[in-house]
């Protein structure tokens, strides 16, 4: 079932645009992040019950993604980390393709298998990862099947 509510944009500039700029052309403008492609991932606000799109950068591996949470290194998660603990249920669009789906944070050798996919698909993670004191999280997201009729 499709995320419904009130769309509020979030505070980087930076994924808004991208977010507006991939969504508008119908995922044939990908945008980029660093030259690398991105998909847009919708989130409902822990905190304030709204939509958040965020433009994060595509990790994919049969069918699944994975999304991390590394804010450059920064020291902190970012806010979308959060909404998504609190309602796993997402929706991720990869250019036109629009699916629900379920989210969960890997660990142990699951998690290491896919931040080996995510550094290879987007090399300065092993960067952020030696400029923070946290383990970035590793967010699967595995697509849900629609609800019969």
């Amino acid at each position: 079932m499709p995320l419904t509510g009130i769309y509020q944009p979030g505070t980087s500039e930076w994924a808004r645009i991208q977010a507006e700029i991939f969504e508008s052309s119908g995922g044939t403008s990908r945008g980029d992040f660093d030259g690398m492609p991105i998909v847009v991932v919708t989130t409902v606000g822990a905190k304030s019950g709204t939509l958040r799109k965020t433009a994060l950068v595509r990790v994919e591996h049969d069918g699944a993604y994975v999304i991390v949470a590394s804010v450059g290194g920064g020291p902190k998660n970012p806010a979308w980390y959060y909404n998504i603990r609190a309602n796993p249920h997402v929706e991720l669009q990869d250019v036109s393709d629009k699916a629900d789906y379920r989210a969960r944070e890997l660990d142990g050798a699951e998690r290491d298998e896919w931040w080996a996919r995510a550094c290879e698909a987007f090399p300065p993670y092993t960067g952020y990862q030696r400029k923070t004191e946290r383990i970035i999280p590793v967010i699967l997201l595995e697509r849900m099947e629609p609800s019969p009729a």
